[in-house]
């Protein structure tokens, strides 16, 4: 199943709501949303900087990736990025492909 990287950032209203449910209150919120979509929270972290929490979430999809995403911003709480993972095999075959690109202002 793919995997995302969703690094979230709440706004202020968002912080008050987080205060209420406790960062385990919305950890619960979290997997029954993923859950619901038929996927799985890997892993939540909170953290400091320019996002509030970064999560790994496997999807069955990116149109579910983006639905999850869309849902959450609409809230008006959270700010969302969200950003699909390769895994060390993916990447391998992607390095492997040969593709006929013309490089900008080259014949």
């Amino acid at each position: 199943m793919p995997k995302f990287m969703y690094q979230a950032s709440y706004t202020a209203e968002g912080l008050r709501g987080l205060l209420k449910d406790s960062a385990s209150g919305r950890k619960a919120a979290v997997e029954a949303a993923v859950k619901a979509v038929g996927g799985t929270l890997e892993s939540l972290y909170y953290c400091f900087g320019d996002h509030d929490a970064v999560l790994i979430v496997d999807l069955p999809d990116n149109v579910i990736a983006a639905s999850v995403a869309v849902n959450v911003a609409a809230s008006g709480l959270v700010k969302v990025k969200t950003t699909p993972l390769l895994t060390v095999a993916e990447t391998d075959k992607a390095l492997g492909g040969k593709v006929a690109y013309r490089e900008p202002g080259t014949a």
